[in-house]
């Protein structure tokens, strides 16, 4: 005979009170606060340890279920294998949507998703990728309109300008006859968005520098070095920031 499902739920968060090194008496916002320490460290997994039992405490918390979304991400772009990639992919998509679910009017749940699509590109079939990228823009457009100060949003917005209008009209095209249309995207765009990101966080480093490579895509190597190399003062902040100052060097390097 099966437990009771509240019971499972106790046991499974007493579970993990040793190893997280809290008591019994832990609180909601004990675990939370812990698992905050390790999501600034980037440890995903010892967040986790923290998150997942808040979550059986209260698994109605929009804000707590975007922060496990954002540790699958992490978990994901660490992945020993595709198909490991492609699980934390699934999970980090699922409690976004979960949040969406609770909080529709959330800009960050309607972002969170938006970045789980973003991140997981690479493992889609040509198919799902592009069925994707409108998802990414739907929801991109939607976390603006809900929140305009979101920078972030914005930046997502930059990047998905960018990345789409690096498909070539003949890729584009074949692309679309067989699977669709997408929205039109420039580099114009792009550097408008990346601006926007800018006036509303100045300090992180990844706005100047995708700023920076799309003015490199334009031909405006000028203004391409200078904010490639005002981002790469600035210190990293995001899970990120390493790999996008690499595309960033590699880039400068391609300017010489």
């Amino acid at each position: 005979m099966q437990p009771p499902k509240s019971v499972t739920a106790i046991i499974l968060v007493l579970a993990f009170f040793p190893a997280c090194g809290l008591g019994f008496g832990a609180t909601l916002d004990d675990l939370v606060k812990q698992g905050d320490v390790y999501d600034l460290k980037f440890n995903p997994t010892e967040a986790l340890k923290f998150y997942l039992p808040a979550e059986h405490m209260d698994p109605k918390n929009a804000s707590l279920l975007l922060r496990i979304a954002r540790q699958y991400r992490h978990q994901m772009a660490d992945g020993p294998s595709v198909n490991e990639k492609s699980r934390q992919s699934g999970l980090a998509l699922d409690y976004a949507k979960r949040a969406v679910a609770i909080a529709p009017k959330d800009s960050e749940a309607q972002l969170s998703i938006a970045i789980c699509h973003a991140k997981s590109l690479d493992l889609y079939g040509n198919k799902e990728k592009m069925e994707a990228l409108r998802q990414i823009r739907t929801l991109t457009d939607r976390a603006i309109s809900l929140d305009s100060e979101n920078d972030l949003a914005w930046y997502i917005l930059g990047r998905w300008h960018q990345r789409v209008a690096e498909i070539g009209g003949l890729k584009r095209k074949l692309a679309e006859m067989t699977y669709g249309d997408l929205p039109k995207a420039t580099n114009d765009e792009a550097v408008k968005c990346f601006r926007k990101a800018i006036s509303l966080k100045a300090n992180r480093s990844v706005y100047y520098v995708d700023l920076g490579i799309t003015y490199a895509a334009m031909g405006n190597k000028g203004d391409a070095r200078k904010c490639i190399e005002k981002g790469l003062t600035l210190p990293s902040t995001g899970k990120d920031d390493p790999e996008t100052k690499r595309r960033g060097r590699e880039t400068m390097s391609s300017l010489n």
